[in-house]
């Protein structure tokens, strides 16, 4: 059975404030999930245009996660075997996102993104018709919670308190009950994530642990998003699509080309305030 449920992340920013935030967090999260062994892998960020969309870069992406993968799902195959492919078509504030894993071919994980200047109020963002409205749950998250089930302990991202939290370069903060009613300035990223796993016997249990790593996969990213702020505040859409290009080759680096032991380049990887540092050099 086909599973639609969409998710709606309110954030205490602007729109563009979101797209250059955003892209920024998932590269920091890309470098510090990669190593010789599993991590990401970019294979090719070029232009495209679409009716729909409109012009923006399409992105894919290769995630070697072995260790990640839940026991129950290594027992139909090798962890190695276990790669999921990623393509994503952003043209902010759209974009949609086709994820594969080559093991389950059968199956398909769609994530139509809309993006809006408002606190989460709008009702079907996504313009679906009745039958999809229908089958549709609905669930707004809170970037100020904080969730302890198997995905959100696999990711393993920073715990920053954003209860307490105070951007020291925007004074945002912290986020108190209430908060995405009285916060300016605002918006919303609505996700619409479609999961469809026709195999029988145990395709509903993937359909609900590929929902549940999508939901603290988003959760993780989006808390980091504004935890990160006073690192990405007042860059540009042009310093980040350099830094992409900066990171892409390190990624690459890291994970095909593992360093020998006792090396004494060992513990001296980049990260991405080196890359910042070179962008701003170049700007």
């Amino acid at each position: 059975m086909v599973q639609i449920k969409e998710f709606r992340i309110v954030m205490p920013m602007s729109m563009e404030e979101y797209e250059i935030g955003l892209s920024y967090t998932i590269m920091k999260m890309e470098q510090e999930n990669t190593n010789s062994k599993e991590g990401v892998e970019v294979l090719q960020q070029v232009p495209f245009e679409d009716e729909k969309l409109g012009k923006g870069q399409l992105t894919s992406k290769v995630y070697h996660l072995q260790s990640k993968i839940p026991s129950w799902m290594k027992g139909f195959a090798p962890a190695t075997a276990l790669t999921v492919h990623e393509d994503s078509w952003c043209a902010f504030p759209k974009s949609r996102t086709v994820i594969k894993c080559p093991l389950f071919s059968k199956c398909s994980l769609t994530i139509d993104t809309i993006s809006r200047p408002d606190n989460g109020c709008s009702e079907n963002a996504h313009n679906l018709n009745s039958e999809q409205l229908a089958a549709r749950e609905v669930e707004i998250i809170d970037i100020a919670s904080i969730s302890r089930d198997y995905w959100s302990k696999v990711i393993s991202a920073p715990n920053v308190d954003l209860t307490a939290f105070k951007s020291q370069r925007t004074e945002r903060g912290p986020l108190q009950k209430g908060w995405m009613d009285s916060c300016r300035p605002v918006m919303t990223t609505y996700k619409l994530v479609t999961m469809d796993a026709p195999i029988w016997g145990f395709g509903e249990r993937l359909e609900d642990c590929i929902i549940a790593g999508e939901r603290a996969l988003f959760l993780a990213c989006h808390r980091l998003c504004f935890a990160w702020i006073d690192e990405w505040y007042g860059m540009t859409v042009e310093q980040i699509r350099e830094m992409e290009r900066q990171t892409d080759m390190l990624l690459k680096k890291t994970l095909k080309k593992p360093g020998k032991a006792g090396s004494k380049h060992e513990g001296k990887r980049k990260t991405l305030k080196d890359e910042i540092a070179v962008v701003g050099s170049c700007t």
